[in-house]
C-alpha cells in the first residue's frame, strides 16, 4: 500500500516538474524566416532579365556577366533596407510614406507606384504567354487569359496563409533554376572566361553600354521595395527591441541565399547564350528567336527547358507583380476608399491582359515597362532611404553614417543608368 503511495507520489511530483523544451536547431529556426525573400527574388529572374541576358551574351559573349554581379549586390542592399523598415516599423514602405511626407508627395508616389506595378505586371505576363505558346503553341490570345487565371490562383492562395504562396513561388523558382541547369551541362561554357569577366569589368562599346543599363533597369525593380516590407510583416509579431534584431538577422540570411540564387540564374542565362549563340555567330533579340534557335544547336531538351523555364518566370513574376500592385493600392489609399480583394488584382493585371490582347508586339510592350521602371525606381528607393536614415521612425534600427552614403552611391548610379536607359529609348536607339 505504501509503495503504491509514493509510487503516486512520485508520478505527481513529475508532473508538476515542467520538462525541458528541446532547444530548436538554428537550422529550424532559418527555415521558419525563408520565403519573403525567395518572392521579392521571382522579380529579378522574370522575363525582362531574360530579354537582356540573352540579347547580352549573344552580342558581348561572357563581357558583361560582371554586371549581373554589381546588380545583384545593390539588389541585395535595397531589399535589406526595404526589409529592415518593415521590421523595425511594423509598416509597410507605403504606410510610413503616408508618416512621413506630405499628401500631395504621397499623391505623386502613389501614382507612380501603381503604375510601374501595373506596367511591370504587363512585361512579366509576357513570360507566361509566351512560354504557353513555345511549348504547346497555344494563340497569344488564348495564351495571356490562361496566365491571367494561373497568376489569379496563385494570389488566391494567400487566403491560406502566405506561406503557402511562397512555398508556390519557391517551387517555381527552382524549376527556373532546374531548367537553366540542364540549359549550362549542354552549352558547356568556357569557365575560366566566365570567372574573368565576372570579376573584371568591361564595355567593348557604346551598344554595350545600352545592353547593360537595360540589364541593370531589368535586375532593380521598384514593385518588390514596396513589396518587401509588407511580406515581412508575417513574421513581425513581437515589439521587442531584441526579437525584431534576431528577425532582421534571419532576413538578411534569406535575401542572400535567394538574391544569389537569382543571381546564378541571370549570369546562366548569359553565359548560354554566350556559349550557343555568339559561339555561333547569331545575334539574338528577342525570346522566340532564342527558344527556335537552341533546339537545332543543343537538341530538343535545351529548347524545352528553356520554354519551361520561361513559363514558370511568367507565372511567379507575374503573381508577385500583382501582389506588389496591392501593397501600393493598400497602402496609400485611405481606409473608406478601400477597393475588394479581387478587384485590386484585376486592376493591376488588367492593363497588361489588354495591351496583349489588343496585339501589341511582346518585345515592345517589354520595352515600355522598362520605360516606366526607370522613371518608378527613384521614387521608391529615395523615400525609402529618407524614412530609414530616421530614428524617429527607425529607433535602433536607423541607418548608420555609413549605410546612408552607400544608399546614396547606389541611388546615384542607378538614376545615372536608368536615365541612360530612358534617353536610349525614346532616341529609337533601344
Amino acid at each position: 500500500m505504501n509503495s503504491v503511495v509514493i509510487s503516486e507520489n512520485n508520478s505527481r511530483m513529475e508532473a508538476a516538474v515542467p520538462r525541458p523544451q528541446r532547444k530548436e536547431s538554428k537550422f529550424l529556426q532559418l527555415l521558419k524566416f525563408l520565403g519573403p525573400a525567395f518572392v521579392v527574388s521571382v522579380a529579378y529572374i522574370d522575363p525582362g532579365n531574360f530579354a537582356t541576358n540573352i540579347s547580352g551574351g549573344s552580342i558581348f559573349n561572357y563581357s558583361l556577366v560582371w554586371v549581373i554581379l554589381w546588380s545583384n549586390l545593390m539588389a541585395i542592399f535595397l531589399q535589406i533596407m526595404s526589409a529592415k523598415l518593415g521590421i523595425a516599423t511594423g509598416k509597410n514602405l507605403t504606410l510610413m510614406c503616408k508618416e512621413a511626407f506630405s499628401k500631395r508627395m504621397n499623391c505623386f508616389f502613389y501614382l507612380v507606384a501603381a503604375f510601374a506595378a501595373m506596367a511591370t505586371t504587363l512585361a512579366e505576363f509576357l513570360g507566361g504567354v509566351l512560354g504557353f505558346y513555345l511549348l504547346f503553341g497555344i494563340p497569344l490570345s488564348v495564351s495571356v487569359i490562361l496566365t491571367a487565371i494561373v497568376t489569379f490562383f496563385i494570389i488566391y492562395l494567400q487566403r491560406y496563409g502566405q506561406r503557402v504562396v511562397e512555398i508556390v513561388i519557391a517551387v517555381l523558382v527552382a524549376v527556373i533554376c532546374g531548367a537553366y541547369t540542364i540549359e549550362l551541362f549542354l552549352a558547356k561554357p568556357d569557365w575560366q572566361q566566365v570567372a574573368l569577366h565576372t570579376l573584371i569589368p568591361s564595355l567593348p562599346n557604346g551598344q554595350a553600354v545600352l545592353i547593360a543599363v537595360g540589364m541593370l533597369g531589368a535586375t532593380v525593380m521598384p514593385h518588390v521595395i514596396y513589396l518587401h516590407s509588407q511580406l515581412v510583416q508575417s513574421r513581425n509579431h513581437s515589439a521587442d527591441v531584441g526579437e525584431k534584431k534576431k528577425h532582421l538577422h534571419m532576413e538578411k540570411i534569406d535575401i542572400v541565399i535567394a538574391m544569389n540564387i537569382a543571381f546564378m540564374v541571370n549570369a546562366a542565362m548569359v553565359v548560354v547564350s554566350a556559349s550557343v549563340f555568339f559561339r555561333n555567330g547569331m545575334i539574338v533579340d528577342s525570346i522566340e528567336i532564342a527558344h527556335k534557335s537552341l533546339e537545332p544547336l543543343l537538341g530538343a531538351l535545351s529548347s524545352g527547358a528553356f520554354g519551361i523555364a520561361l513559363l514558370a518566370s511568367g507565372f511567379s513574376s507575374s503573381s508577385v507583380g500583382t501582389m506588389a500592385g496591392e501593397t501600393v493600392l493598400d497602402g496609400f489609399v485611405d481606409k473608406k476608399f478601400k477597393l475588394p480583394v479581387n478587384l485590386k488584382r484585376i486592376i493591376t493585371m488588367l492593363p497588361g491582359v489588354i495591351i496583349i490582347l489588343a496585339g501589341v508586339n511582346p518585345m515592345k510592350a517589354l520595352v515600355l515597362s522598362q520605360v516606366s521602371l526607370s522613371f518608378a525606381l527613384p521614387m521608391a528607393i529615395i523615400p525609402m532611404l529618407i524614412i530609414t536614415s530616421k530614428k524617429k521612425y527607425m529607433g535602433e534600427f536607423a541607418n548608420k553614417k555609413w549605410v546612408n552614403v552607400i544608399g546614396s552611391l547606389i541611388v546615384s548610379i542607378i538614376i545615372i543608368f536608368n536615365a541612360v536607359l530612358l534617353y536610349f529609348t525614346f532616341s529609337g536607339r533601344v
